[in-house]
């Protein structure tokens, strides 16, 4: 592809080419998944030109998507956002939806620069926790198979569970995308019809964990994601509320991933010293459904 711009040299720029999707991946654009359907599907063009997969590309190319140029910034560590979202049933993890049912994204703060990449979904009736971070490599990294990152879920089944079924959930069970298994199974009680199952599995397959006990023969009346690789959901955080990573939860993530943290600088100790304002929940059953402990607010 011929530039229409001066050489990156002289621009002070990179000049090193890489692919395009993860070049477009570390702006905050989209995850490389993400990025590399829209090169299939057209909607990317580098100098003017159409790009396809394979393509490489510097800072110094002329890029746009759907037609509107994109401003690539180099991406520094300590400038990602990472936060943990509680979504609620009903909601969709999409940006635009043709029915125009609520989303996920209508809940989340603005971000500092970039924009919110999903890690991973949850179908409109699972709840739970999903991370969103502005660092395509980062969102990558996690959802990628070779990571193999744990996902852990609470699930109620309606009716009795038997053990065979639990051992078929354990030892492999064959779907129509291949074979499927838990990874761990945990007992968390109940009472009358329903009762409580942990499960861990370490792959995102589409409503994998639902036709896995589908396929055995139970009824999955209520599904919640309650971790994500080393980041927990935990009780504060009720549905339709967001909060950032702590500093701990942050450094264990990227090592997670494989990622190098730069430090950050210590915040002032006024602010460090402040607490996040409680609401005191209502009662609606089992979940509180309203808003929750406040953790962050949407920037003005």
């Amino acid at each position: 592809m011929k530039h229409d711009r001066p050489p990156p040299r002289q621009l002070g720029l990179n000049t090193a080419p890489i692919r395009l999707q993860k070049l477009l991946a570390e702006a905050g654009l989209g995850s490389r998944r993400q990025i590399e359907g829209w090169i299939s599907e057209g909607r990317v063009r580098v100098n003017g030109q159409l790009a396809k997969l394979g393509d490489q590309a510097t800072h110094a190319d002329r890029i746009r998507i759907d037609g509107r140029e994109v401003t690539l910034k180099p991406k520094r560590d300590s400038e990602s956002q990472i936060i943990v979202y509680h979504k609620p049933e009903g909601e969709i993890v999409t940006r635009r939806d043709p029915e125009e049912r609520q989303t996920v994204f209508r809940r989340l703060p603005r971000p500092k620069q970039g924009r919110w990449i999903a890690v991973g979904r949850l179908d409109i009736n699972t709840s739970g926790l999903i991370l969103f971070t502005t660092d395509g490599e980062l969102a990558n990294r996690l959802m990628h198979p070779s990571r193999e990152v744990e996902r852990e879920y609470a699930v109620r089944i309606l009716g009795g569970v038997t053990p065979e079924a639990l051992e078929h959930l354990t030892t492999g069970i064959e779907l129509e995308d291949g074979p499927a298994k838990f990874d761990r199974v945990t007992d968390q009680g109940g009472s009358g019809a329903n009762h409580w199952y942990h499960v861990v599995l370490h792959e995102g397959r589409n409503r994998e964990v639902r036709r896995l006990w589908e396929a055995a023969g139970c009824t999955v009346s209520r599904l919640i994601r309650i971790r994500y690789g080393s980041v927990e959901l935990g009780r504060r955080l009720f549905p339709g509320n967001w909060r950032p990573l702590t500093e701990t939860e942050r450094a264990e993530l990227m090592a997670l991933a494989g990622l190098r943290v730069l430090e950050r600088p210590r915040l002032r100790r006024a602010a460090s010293a402040a607490k996040p304002a409680v609401r005191r929940p209502q009662p609606d059953g089992e979940t509180p459904s309203h808003a929750g402990p406040k953790w962050g607010r949407r920037p003005r």
